[in-house]
């Protein structure tokens, strides 16, 4: 009588070995080893049931295992803040000065003296070099929370003085109304939806007056019969005006007119500016007020500051973006429509020379974020069948492009020139043929 075969569950690899092989050791430094055993586990019982072969089971594994949260992805949108894909990246030297910041720091530590010192010293001080205008500077983790703050400082149990057309929804529902009343101010709403005069507001002030609001409409454009007060001309009311400029330009750019910034508002009379770290400033998610002296320090000193403080990470990475040289959105903002056309050509011949068959077209990219409405951004694309948006969304890394008249447009203007090889690579993993 001949032997009995094997019992192939002797084959299904050992624990230990499992976790040995370099791919799941890889798996465990970023999952943590319960996670990556718990899905060993699920494969070795698998191929016990013969589900699969145990010499499937390492696959099974990495299979079944999550990709690290959040992924990295190219964003070839041609949208320079896409909120979505978390606004504004970091600057090299964001990455670098957060990676140093994990750790231990000297974030509230006077290292000459041994003793406590300001916290944040240095992102603050680089941030009213910067804004030579603000008499006082100080930072929370958005910029949603700087506005409550400056309402719950100064208005709590008072008025707020806002014109109608200003009072807008600033994403994923949350409106501005909703936000300053959950402070306990009022609000006095004066003019109408698409023209306000300084009588509405001079009309609007008494007693009760905490301070006059000038909100930045920076996510959409109201055209035709309009008309709005400038700050200006509101800072002759008697009253402070604080201006929620919104998207974090601290000077003026010649490329975006029409978008405020903290110096120009300052300089009109705002006692108080409120803004967005990580939009056209280019920095980590903060929340900037800047003005006052006496003001700002009320809101520093206010009990909710402490709740709204910001974490050493994000002061790292402000004081980077604040010192360093251009970040990434402000390259993509300024890159040169010739040059991003060189690059797509470029790109279109190597995936040619693959077998691969691209266009290179004209293309417009936006700013994004709430930054800038209207305006346009001359760029360049590459253009594939529209078939390649899903497998190249779900590649390795991630690259996300704009869907238009059934072709997939990769516009390069926020795609790093370093990243160009990785792009092409990633359009050839593509199963299906250009």
């Amino acid at each position: 009588m001949g032997e009995a075969p094997a019992d192939p569950r002797r084959r299904v690899p050992r624990t230990d070995t499992l976790l040995a092989d370099p791919r799941l050791a890889a798996a465990v430094a970023t999952l943590g080893r319960d996670r990556v055993k718990a899905a060993v586990g699920r494969a070795q019982e698998r191929a016990r049931r013969g589900d699969i072969t145990p010499e499937q089971v390492p696959d099974e594994v990495l299979a079944a295992l999550p990709a690290p949260a959040p992924r990295a992805v190219l964003n070839a949108t041609g949208v320079v803040l896409h909120t979505n894909l978390g606004r504004a990246p970091l600057s090299a030297a964001a990455v670098e000065a957060v990676v140093a910041a994990a750790g231990h720091t000297d974030v509230e530590l006077d290292l000459h003296t041994g003793r406590r010192a300001r916290r944040g010293r240095d992102a603050l001080d680089a941030l009213a070099a910067a804004v030579p205008d603000a008499a006082a500077v100080h930072v929370v983790n958005n910029g949603a929370a700087a506005l409550v703050l400056a309402a719950t400082a100064l208005a709590a149990g008072a008025e707020i003085v806002v014109s109608r057309g200003e009072l807008v929804e600033i994403g994923d529902g949350f409106r501005l109304p909703d936000l300053l009343e959950s402070t306990g101010a009022r609000l006095r709403e004066v003019g109408t939806t698409n023209r306000t005069t300084l009588a509405d507001y001079a009309a609007a002030i008494g007693p009760a007056t905490g301070f006059v609001l000038k909100v930045h409409p920076s996510n959409f454009l109201v055209t035709g019969f309009t008309s709005a007060v400038p700050v200006r001309a509101l800072a002759t009311l008697g009253v402070p005006v604080v201006a929620d400029i919104g998207s974090g330009l601290l000077a003026p750019d010649p490329l975006l007119p029409d978008e405020p910034d903290a110096a120009s508002t300052l300089r009109a009379g705002a006692a108080l500016v409120t803004a967005s770290g990580d939009k056209l400033l280019g920095g980590p998610q903060a929340g900037l007020l800047l003005g006052d002296a006496a003001l700002v320090e009320r809101l520093r000193r206010h009990p909710l500051a402490r709740a709204l403080r910001v974490d050493k990470l994000t002061l790292a990475a402000l004081a980077a973006t604040l010192h360093g040289p251009d970040t990434p959105t402000r390259a993509a903002l300024h890159a040169d429509p010739a040059g991003l056309r060189e690059r797509a050509e470029r790109l279109r011949d190597a995936l040619g020379a693959d077998g691969c068959k691209a266009e290179v077209v004209p293309s417009s990219a936006v700013v994004g974020g709430g930054g800038a409405p209207g305006v346009t951004l001359d760029s360049w694309a590459l253009s594939l069948p529209e078939a390649y948006a899903g497998p190249l969304r779900l590649g390795a890394p991630p690259v996300l492009g704009r869907v238009l008249r059934g072709r997939l447009l990769l516009d390069l203007r926020c795609v790093p020139p370093a990243a160009d090889d990785t792009l092409r690579a990633a359009v050839l993993r593509v199963p299906a043929a250009c």
